[in-house]
């Protein structure tokens, strides 16, 4: 980026004044309302759909529309900042945002919900990056650590609390309160942004000067690619004319998008940052992390409501327990990331979490709570480490005028991550229950004396209750079909969660091409 379109930030003081604080809090509190929206309509989606009158299928494109929308505006954050200034554009992207939660809640059928959703990640996402720039600009290097340990806080609280606190607002509530609840921190953040920013000055001619090919070809990259992933799944890949069509457009846009960014002096978000080896490092990892964040949060909760039978509520009990420890753990990852090497600390988290994704891969259909805590705290236990240090990876030796760029890319690239994670996971759960299925119904023989006796068991049990022989039967070889389904979909899940285990395992060699560095411990100081 040229200084014709960059205005380097005032030097930092060592000291921070309470208004800063206040800032970068605000922008926390506007990172994790973004990232919780991501997945607070999943607990609530069998009501919302109930009141849309709309299938399971057409209900996905509730969670579709915000990612697509959130995923094309988080790369628009350096530039839109650079317009309308950071205390500007927050006040002004957050009130919008607020007006269409509430929008949200008010839909009258499935079509206007979407729009509405899709509406509200394009207001939200911009919060993300925002927050991770703010450490970044305005606190001192010996106060990143801390500024940086909130934001990894964020990251992975808010797809871990979703599903908790959606669930408890729908039983409570209804469904309607979870896009309302958006207006307390809302507010907050307005008030902290409007206090704790200094007020500058609007360059709306950059808008003028703007690489709006590439803008143009970035959004139809990101916003197809997200639509294949979230829809590919349901509609059977690429023997679906419509996810080819997506595909075809996601490769032109993203080509498109790389090619005006090579070739031009000023693009809109710096690509070239991908060639530092610790960024490249960093966000591909944090691409995997992603997956593991978001493919965790789809299939623990989708298990517990399958197999398990669990409530909204009674799942957020479960889930909550991969959350809570990191409030512990964070100010200890935050203290040791100064004083050592973070591919060691990032080793150590990596290895938590999967080691708990593999803990989760011997559930049967009575694995409920009581089983599932361990494995959400050792992985609440690991992530911190993991998000902290990657985010010191990624910011690094950026320089100042790049700083929003990087924050821009990290983020998407997080939450690519994310969406690619759920993708390969919602495929594998239905080719791997297919498998099973058929495994299991090879060794079922009618002929075979076990299932023999088995069946005579229920039948003769449906007849003690008062049913006819042959409907008892009938019903008995219902029964023996319910169960094989129920355990090929169990092991069709533990199979999942050894995918996400080996990937994360497998990291750490990846994340040893990374440069060494220590979180800065004192003025001046930088990376080691």
């Amino acid at each position: 980026m040229s200084s014709t379109t960059y205005k380097a930030p005032a030097a930092v003081a060592e000291q921070v004044d309470m208004r800063t604080w206040i800032a970068v809090a605000a922008g926390m509190l506007g990172a994790f309302m973004a990232v919780l929206d991501i997945q607070i309509t999943n607990s609530s989606l069998k009501d919302i759909l109930g009141t849309l009158s709309a299938t399971q299928e057409e209900g996905s494109w509730i969670s579709t529309a915000y990612l697509c929308a959130e995923i094309v505006v988080i790369p628009l954050a350096a530039l839109l900042v650079r317009v309308f200034t950071m205390r500007g554009y927050m006040i002004g992207t957050t009130a919008a945002f607020l007006v269409f939660s509430t929008l949200c809640g008010w839909a009258w059928n499935l079509e206007s919900m979407i729009v509405f959703r899709m509406l509200q990640g394009f207001t939200g996402g911009a919060l993300i990056p925002m927050a991770m720039t703010l450490v970044m600009v305005k606190l001192p290097p010996s106060k990143r650590a801390a500024g940086m340990a909130v934001f990894g806080l964020t990251a992975t609280l808010a797809p871990t609390m979703g599903p908790t606190l959606g669930g408890y607002l729908s039983e409570l509530y209804g469904w309607p309160s979870i896009f309302y609840i958006n207006w307390v921190p809302g507010l907050l953040l307005i008030l902290g942004v409007w206090w704790g920013l200094d007020k500058e000055k609007i360059e709306l001619k950059l808008l003028a000067q703007a690489d709006w090919i590439g803008i143009a070809f970035m959004a139809v990259g990101l916003g197809c690619l997200t639509i294949f992933l979230e829809e590919g799944n349901s509609k059977d890949w690429f023997d679906s004319s419509f996810i080819i069509t997506f595909a075809a457009l996601a490769l032109v846009g993203i080509v498109g998008w790389v090619s005006t960014s090579m070739v031009r002096a000023e693009p809109f978000v710096n690509l070239r940052l991908y060639g530092e080896r610790n960024f490249l490092v960093a966000t591909a990892l944090s691409a995997c992390v992603g997956m593991g964040l978001y493919g965790a949060s789809f299939l623990l909760p989708l298990y517990l409501g399958q197999i398990a039978g669990y409530t909204p509520m009674q799942i957020g009990l479960v889930i909550m327990w991969a959350g809570l420890p990191q409030l512990l753990v964070m100010p200890i990852a935050a203290a040791l990331s100064s004083k050592v090497d973070n591919r060691i600390l990032c080793s150590f988290g990596l290895a938590l979490f999967g080691i708990s994704c593999l803990m989760n891969s011997y559930m049967d259909f009575t694995t409920g709570y009581d089983q599932l805590i361990w494995s959400q705290v050792v992985r609440a236990l690991g992530v911190p480490f993991i998000m902290l240090t990657l985010s010191n990876f990624a910011m690094q030796g950026i320089a100042p005028r790049d700083m929003a760029s990087a924050s821009s890319l990290f983020n998407m690239t997080r939450n690519l991550g994310g969406s690619v994670g759920i993708a390969m996971l919602a495929t594998t759960l239905t080719n791997r229950e297919h498998f099973h299925s058929a495994r299991l119904g090879e060794s079922i023989s009618i002929y075979a004396t076990a299932t023999q006796q088995r069946i005579e068991q229920l039948t003769q049990a449906f007849v003690a209750s008062g049913v006819d022989a042959v409907t008892a039967g009938n019903q008995a070889l219902a029964v023996l079909d319910r169960i094989v389904r129920r355990e090929s979909y169990v092991m069709a899940y533990n199979d999942g969660f050894v995918i996400m285990g080996y990937v994360l395992l497998g990291c750490i060699a990846v994340l040893w091409f990374a440069n060494k560095v220590k979180s800065p411990s004192g003025a001046g100081a930088g990376a080691h």
